[in-house]
């Protein structure tokens, strides 16, 4: 078998070859264009509400679990569920960030309906909640209201470009214009969103976004349930455009190789472990700035509203040329990280419940995350 340092010299952009043990080569394709389609393909539907989720399944959401279920009724109303399949037993069990990715949805959903003319009314769990799980009960009923009024909202122009970008940044500082600015977009819904650049706070959270990010792929479960997420290589990311995408031609060829499996991405002695770990180590000391979005409570209303406020908030950093990437390993409510759930509450919290934590930087772009399209999310 080639040597990793040999793979390494083979893979560059795009489409490569990969040497064999025999001495061949093996074609390896560069990162699904299928999983990424529903990005193209928003905004092809007639029907308006069709039309407006095709834009809504573009959120940011844990994991890119995409847990949402609509149900079409009449003309102009829907009913949104929550995927039970699709949450985070683990590292989400009260189901807080699943339902702040439902928040993200409908204001998509929002923006998306204010582009054709429509307000919607929303009523967040029309049948009731429950604090400890999400169940079966609807997490909304959207209605469809033609209004001359409405204005189109000028964030709905990034949705097509926003993304989570996890790359290291540059080490250039946000300005502080930019970052005032982010901060007064997501204070929306009855949220607080509250920014800093390189101060002697983000030093504090740069170190403590890394000790979060290694407790969870040291905490056996927890690295577990991200590890039966991943999606290794091409194939996989085709036939399965959700989870963790470990898209591109490097890692269909350490897949092909054995170099990067899911045994190899959850054993702490392997190379593809500790690369891993480096990475997020790395991801984590270039921030050069942070921001984090807190609610007066933790209700699932709440939920949802930080949901809503912070992809406005990732819509305005697109516009600035900015990047986000959400890091809420130390907002995880397992009992393993629980001194660090601790330390971020008191060190930003005041008293408030912490609903996202996110670092802020120039970086390189990104593609779009894959994404399971329309009929997925159908009943």
């Amino acid at each position: 078998m080639p040597s990793r340092r040999n793979v390494l010299k083979l893979i560059g952009g795009g489409t490569v070859l990969a040497a064999t043990a025999t001495g061949g080569f093996l074609h390896i394709s560069a990162p699904s264009k299928p999983a990424r389609a529903p990005w193209k393909k928003a905004g092809q539907y007639e029907e308006l509400r069709r039309w407006c989720l095709s834009y809504a399944l573009l959120a940011p959401n844990p994991h890119n679990r995409q847990p949402w279920l609509v149900e079409l009724q009449g003309d102009d109303t829907l009913t949104f569920y929550c995927d039970l399949e699709r949450r985070l037993p683990v590292t989400d069990p009260f189901d807080r960030q699943i339902t702040i990715g439902c928040g993200a949805f409908l204001e998509l959903l929002t923006l998306a309906a204010a582009q054709r003319g429509y307000r919607l009314n929303i009523t967040p769990f029309p049948d009731g909640e429950d604090f400890t799980t999400l169940d079966k009960r609807p997490i909304a009923q959207v209605e469809f209201v033609a209004d001359p009024e409405i204005a189109p909202d000028p964030l709905f122009a990034y949705v097509l470009d926003r993304r989570s970008n996890k790359e290291v940044y540059k080490p250039i500082d946000v300005p502080a214009e930019a970052l005032t600015t982010l901060a007064q977009t997501g204070n929306v819904f009855g949220t607080k969103a509250t920014t800093i650049g390189d101060t002697e706070l983000a030093t504090k959270l740069r170190e403590l976004t890394r000790q979060a990010h290694l407790k969870e792929v040291t905490t056996p479960d927890a690295m577990q349930e991200s590890v039966d997420l991943m999606r290794i290589g091409a194939h996989e990311v085709t036939a399965n455009p959700d989870g963790i995408e470990l898209d591109g031609p490097m890692f269909t060829a350490g897949k092909w190789l054995g170099l990067t499996t899911p045994e190899t991405m959850g054993d702490p002695e392997t190379y593809a472990f500790k690369e891993g770990v480096r990475l997020y180590e790395a991801m984590a000391l270039s921030a050069r700035a942070f921001g984090w979005i807190t609610t007066p409570d933790g209700s699932r209303v709440a939920q949802l509203n930080a949901g809503r406020a912070h992809v406005r908030l990732n819509l305005k950093a697109t516009e600035l040329g900015l990047g986000i990437h959400p890091w809420s390993q130390a907002l995880q409510e397992y009992e393993e990280m629980s001194s660090l759930y601790d330390e971020v509450h008191n060190l930003l919290g005041g008293g408030a419940r912490i609903q996202m934590l996110f670092r802020i930087g120039y970086s390189t772009p990104v593609i779009p995350t894959p994404r399971r399209g329309l009929d997925a999310h159908l009943v």
